[in-house]
């Protein structure tokens, strides 16, 4: 310890006699350290922290392909069947408009099984949850509220056990709170604040309503290999009796489909960031390495004074691992600021952005990493203090002639590792602003500039009633049309990109029936009269839904044009008849009155699918069914100047129909576009920032290590001066030095880059990973980034007056 202390009071003075030498040091570690302490926190939180619930590795989803819903009948079968589960439990995504004291609001619920909250193993704050079975007692009418909706609505009180809340016009009893840290479900419906009893008893035949998402959890002797195929046993079996109904079902951890889509996304930064990180390390290496020559005497004296190589490298050690602590320090702070930046700019399909912190494990990942890297840029300028021979010392360097032909090859090893980790970052950061320019040169197949749309429900409210809907619609658009400023309103039920998908299977007229599991089906649209021209959606072929397809009118359909091209390939699909219903019972007969232009679906860079729209007036579960989910359509309204300076306006004209209809989502189509596009927006910036920051370093490691070349060769240009070089071949000198240097990196880096960036396939959209545009583009900027950073040091050069450089000692 004597010894230790010692080390660090001289590591400590020698900073202080450098006091810039120190900072700039420091700064390049602060902004390594604290950029990768940023991206780990994230990473932390989102992959490598459990789940906040009981035992969470043996919750699992069941769903179709990994992803799809499914129907009630095939969830009752598979829990009275396996074998493989302690549990299982379904939900479903759920919006009632809540009727507070003052305004009714739309909420974000879920129904569930009363299998669902016990199986989380996360207790109440107050009250109770679902008991076993309890729906069939008649208690259907009970919910279950998050810590956010108590606080927000019974500001936290008590006594709110037995308060009774009215959701879509119905009364329910609060019987239980959740802690403030509980979430369910982690992905999917995430904005869940009430939790409702879910009632299946009429679903018990229905295998066509795909609506529930399924999690269970596993029997502590079994694995999620022998649950899932015990599945595709019971889903085989019930396959062959029902086709079409049990296909493709897989059993997935719940962590995995919590973070599945990311985990590609944040190890890509967090290896980016790991490169910023070891051109710091380069950096302050070159600057101690620099250092470390004027201290060759005083090695040499302590050496001769008996002092050890394992002493002297520890010495040199203990004075990085100084700046790296003092790095790291700074590099806390920057680290807090840049996750407050973090989780204000990420998109929402990133989960548990809001646990992001700084933790126990954050920060020892922090200390870890500035240990680590105090070692790393130490080894160099040690290794070199322990070969130091003195009369060498005194043939190479002291003079001013030569530096040692090993110290420069171990800077020019340090200035090509910059380089090759500056490229690789560059060729990341640039492919990912490729793929995102062409995200947004996709045509939506609408125009989303000048466009207001806003949720209007009437759920739980007189319009809801049987014939109101199909009078309040119309005249509410009617009323914003009147509005000054506005050009074109309809509505739609499930706006593109904003709303929700849903499908339905359909037959074409005069084809054979297929069997049920090739039924063809078509996204689900149902919409009033203007909703293409308000939308700028060109029509292709035909006409538009007008006021005059009701009820009383023959039915019709509008297609878009992949429906068109892929079941009346060459024909004109005009007059074209097609059923929604059973081809083989009497169907309802619907005729194509247009094609319209292919449109971007919930997905923005999913390919085009069938599309169908519908006339609300000859839809009749939208104008009678008193279903939650069919008292709500969306509204859009295009304006001449910024939407959303009419959203009081709309509101107004909403209350003055109905004061007790529900307006929410209130964005314009600008903002669902630019939210369809966050993720990707999201990696581009954070990328580009830090292969920005790693190309300010690479260039000033070039340039550092050109300057202090330049000025420890002064005599040796003097010479070349004094013996009749000109000033272009002491430029061409210097200058092709450090771009030979730059160009070893390149062709490095390249390599690297090659086999590295096939990581990110899965984050590309319309160019692959070795694109040969962006890896030539990224290869002449730092090429051109070394030339600059060189020149400036070879001007210095060339001007040295050779009488000057003769006298250098």
């Amino acid at each position: 310890m004597r010894v230790l202390l010692q080390d660090l009071r001289h590591a400590l003075r020698q900073a202080w006699k450098s006091p810039g030498f120190s900072l700039v040091a420091i700064a390049s570690l602060a902004l390594g350290i604290g950029a990768n302490t940023a991206i780990f926190s994230v990473v932390n939180a989102v992959l490598l922290r459990p789940l906040p619930y009981h035992d969470p590795d043996r919750l699992t989803v069941i769903l179709h392909d990994g992803r799809n819903p499914v129907a009630g009948a095939n969830f009752l079968d598979w829990q009275k069947q396996n074998h493989s589960f302690d549990s299982m439990g379904a939900a479903e995504y759920w919006t009632p408009n809540f009727t507070g004291s003052d305004n009714t609001e739309k909420t974000w619920a879920l129904r569930i099984t009363s299998d669902v909250l016990p199986m989380l193993g996360v207790e109440p704050e107050l009250g109770r949850v679902f008991a076993r079975n309890e729906q069939e007692l008649g208690k259907e009418h009970e919910v279950v509220i998050s810590h956010r909706f108590w606080q927000n609505h019974f500001a936290g009180s008590p006594d709110v056990l037995g308060r009774l809340i009215t959701l879509n016009g119905e009364t329910y009893t609060v019987i239980g709170v959740m802690p403030r840290e509980f979430k369910f479900a982690p992905f999917w419906a995430t904005k869940a604040e009430l939790w409702a009893p879910l009632v299946l008893n009429d679903r018990a035949n229905d295998r066509g309503g795909r609506s529930l998402r399924i999690f269970a959890r596993l029997k502590s002797n079994a694995t999620l290999k022998q649950a899932q195929v015990e599945m595709a046993t019971i889903t085989a079996r019930l396959e062959q009796r029902y086709p079409g109904t049990n296909e493709n079902v897989v059993v997935l951890p719940l962590k995995e489909k919590v973070v599945g889509n990311v985990r590609p996304a944040l190890l890509v930064l967090l290896s980016a960031v790991g490169f910023v990180l070891l051109i710091a390390c380069a950096n302050v290496a070159h600057m101690l390495l620099s250092r470390s020559a004027g201290r060759q005497r005083e090695i040499a004296i302590r050496s001769a004074l008996g002092a050890g190589n394992l002493r002297i490298v520890r010495q040199f050690l203990t004075e990085s691992c100084v700046l790296a602590v003092s790095g790291g320090a700074a590099g806390l702070v920057l680290a807090s600021c840049g996750i407050r930046v973090l989780v204000a700019l990420s998109p929402h399909e990133i989960p548990r952005i809001d646990t992001i912190g700084i933790d126990t494990h954050v920060l020892l990942f922090t200390l870890g990493i500035t240990l680590v890297a105090g070692i790393v840029f130490g080894l160099a300028p040690a290794i070199r203090a322990t070969a130091l021979n003195l009369g060498d010392s005194l043939k190479e360097g002291e003079r001013g002639s030569s530096e040692g032909i090993r110290y420069n090859r171990l800077r020019s090893l340090l200035v090509v590792s910059e380089f090759t980790f500056a490229l690789v970052l560059l060729v990341g950061a640039g492919l990912m602003i490729r793929s995102f320019l062409a995200l947004r040169a996709i045509d939506p197949g609408f125009n989303p500039h000048g466009l207001l749309s806003v949720v209007v429900s009437v759920s739980g409210t007189k319009e809801a009633r049987l014939g109101e809907r199909s009078q309040f619609y119309p005249q509410l658009i009617e009323q914003i049309r009147n509005i000054p400023g506005v050009e074109s309103a309809s509505a739609i039920n499930h706006l593109p990109l904003g709303g929700d998908i849903w499908g339905l299977s359909f037959h074409v007229e005069g084809r054979p029936v297929p069997r049920p599991a090739d039924t063809p089906s078509a996204t689900y649209r149902v919409v009033l009269p203007g909703y293409f021209r308000t939308m700028n959606t060109t029509i292709l072929r035909g006409r538009d839904i007008t006021e005059s397809d009701d009820l009383r009118a023959p039915g019709v359909v509008v297609i878009n044009q992949w429906m068109a091209k892929r079941y009346w390939p060459g024909e004109d699909p005009i007059g074209k008849r097609i059923t929604l219903d059973d081809p083989n019972n009497h169907p309802a007969w619907l005729t194509v009155v247009g094609v319209v232009k292919n449109a971007v679906r919930s997905e923005w860079a999913s390919p085009p699918e069938e599309e169908m729209f519908l006339p609300y007036l000859q839809s009749p579960q939208y104008l009678e069914d008193p279903a939650s989910h069919f008292s709500y359509l969306t509204l859009v309204a295009r304006t001449s100047g910024d939407p959303g300076a009419l959203t009081a306006l709309v509101r107004e004209a909403v209350r003055a129909l109905d004061r007790n209809v529900v307006l929410s989502e209130v964005q314009t189509m600008d903002q669902v576009v630019a939210e369809a596009t966050s993720e990707p927006r999201f990696y581009v910036l954070l990328l580009g920032a830090f292969a920005t920051v790693a190309l300010i370093l690479a260039a000033v490691g070039i340039y550092g290590v050109m300057s202090y070349s330049v000025s420890r060769r002064t005599r040796d240009i003097g010479i070349r001066i004094a013996l009749g070089a000109r000033t272009g071949d002491v430029l061409r000198l210097v200058v092709g030095q450090g771009a030979f240097l730059a160009l070893i990196g390149v062709g490095v880096g390249s390599i690297i880059a090659l086999a590295v960036t096939r990581l990110m396939s899965g984050l590309l959209y319309g160019i692959g990973p070795t694109d040969p545009i962006t890896f030539v583009v990224v290869g002449l900027l730092l090429s051109g980034i070394a030339v600059v950073a060189c020149y400036i040091p070879a001007r210095r050069a060339a001007k040295v007056d050779p009488i000057v450089a003769l006298r250098y000692e």
